[in-house]
């Protein structure tokens, strides 16, 4: 098997993994847009491997394999800016979340307290005032 059928064989595989993904909801459609982008155009790069020699010669790249290895590169610090970027979302969801999951954790206390002193009988033993 030549490089470029294992390289649309892979993307196929990809492809079908995705979609099993989104159908179980392991992987939300945003994701999955991007990675079958990505699966899509490695497809068309090992279908049509002179479409590969053209852009690199266009682009002044030397050899093809520089220029995917350039593109791989562009695109997984893309995939670390954009996790970053929601991971630090999250972060701040979460910070606010607890935040007022523990306000309310003190109105309740506060509500169980003032209902206890309301319902509460008087000790005999105290001294009125």
């Amino acid at each position: 098997m030549s490089g470029y059928g294992l390289a649309v064989g892979l993307c196929i595989g990809v492809v079908l993994l995705l979609f099993l993904l989104l159908r179980t909801r392991r992987v939300r459609e945003k994701y999955a847009a991007m990675w079958l982008l990505l699966a899509l155009g490695v497809c068309v790069f090992g279908i049509f491997p002179n479409l590969a020699f053209a852009l690199a010669d266009l682009l002044g790249v030397q050899t093809p394999v520089n220029l995917v290895f350039s593109g791989a590169m562009v695109v997984l610090l893309l995939v670390c800016i954009q996790l970053s970027v929601e991971v630090s979302n999250l972060e701040e969801e979460t910070r606010t979340i607890a935040e007022e999951v523990a306000m309310l954790k003190l109105d309740v206390q506060r509500l169980r307290e003032a209902d206890e002193a309301r319902v509460a009988p008087p000790d005999p033993g105290a001294d009125p005032e």
